[in-house]
């Protein structure tokens, strides 16, 4: 197609930063809320799944990808995809992008931004629960927005793991692994989940007053990162209710069995950036649900598309 873009890793490297994605996503909560659609095929394990968003003022835009678990014997990513954006006046096609450029930016600058609204102004020991991909984006991602975070612990199931990150960053982050995740917690003022947990590994009764928890890596109806205790602790926010409520377990499962209503739930990015909504004391714990969704790939691709050079 004359005269679009075609965008992959290499192409961006060096010419995006964190607080560039951060205002995009901001400033897209300022426009109308999105128009949003999910579509699901499946061939046995295997899925293509297609998010779409209209944001009156921006764009719309699709993402699709194919999620193959068979992939990883043929050295080959199980997921993998590309975005369309689609120019808001006319509909005509401005750029495809590589489907993991745009959730890595995405994933991280979502949770950052909910921390910078929610979190203390003092904090200063960030916990991270993984050691995967979005773990080491979030490393860098909170340093480049609360650039008051002095120290960053990192746990994972495998220590070897948690170990390789930490070293990775060694130099230019304060990381270190550690294998004591009850003490961890405990001694974080923020708290980010981002595994691929099915039954919750972070307990309410490790969290002391004040934290923010920021939960990223559940993302199906099945899966849950964060006990009862702690979302009955917390004050609960979310960055978009159509995305998350009723289809992440995190919440719905929750939600069905009646430990949460969904009054508890105080807010989404909509509200927080418009300042409805936020932190009202510094013994508060507050708990953020980064569910994602297409019109935050949306945001994230206008930024990319702003990119200098």
């Amino acid at each position: 197609m004359k005269g679009v873009a075609l965008i992959g890793p290499a192409d961006l490297a060096g010419r995006l930063d964190w607080p560039a994605v951060v205002a995009a996503i901001e400033a897209g909560h300022r426009l109308p809320p999105p128009a949003l659609g999910d579509t699901f095929l499946h061939r046995g394990a295997e899925v293509l799944l297609s998010r779409s968003a209209w944001v009156d003022g921006l764009g719309a835009g699709v993402k699709s990808v194919t999620v193959f678990p068979d992939n990883r014997a043929r050295d080959l990513p199980s997921v993998q995809g590309a975005m369309i954006l689609f120019d808001d006046a006319t509909g005509t096609v401005r750029a495809v992008i590589d489907s993991a450029l745009i959730t890595r930016w995405k994933t991280a600058a979502d949770s950052v931004l909910g921390a910078r609204i929610l979190a203390r102004p003092d904090a200063r020991v960030l916990t991270i629960l993984g050691a995967g991909a979005v773990a080491d984006s979030l490393i860098e991602a909170y340093r480049a927005i609360l650039p008051g975070i002095a120290r960053i612990l990192v746990w994972n199931r495998s220590p070897g793991r948690a170990e390789a990150l930490a070293a990775a960053h060694r130099g230019a982050h304060p990381v270190e692994a550690t294998r004591d995740l009850p003490a961890a917690v405990a001694a974080a003022d923020i708290v980010a989940t981002a595994t691929m947990a099915h039954q919750p590994v972070l307990h309410g009764e490790w969290v002391r007053p004040g934290t923010h928890v920021d939960l990223i890596g559940a993302f199906t109806a099945t899966m849950r990162e964060a006990d009862d205790a702690l979302l009955t602790r917390g004050r609960i926010f979310v960055d978009c209710r159509e995305t998350t409520l009723d289809h992440i377990g995190e919440l719905k499962d929750p939600l069905a069995r009646g430990v949460i209503r969904r009054e508890d739930v105080q807010g989404d990015l909509y509200d927080l950036v418009a300042g409805r909504a936020g932190r009202r004391g510094a013994e508060e714990i507050t708990i953020f649900k980064n569910g994602g969704g297409a019109h935050l790939d949306l945001m994230t691709a206008g930024a990319i598309l702003k990119a200098p050079g």
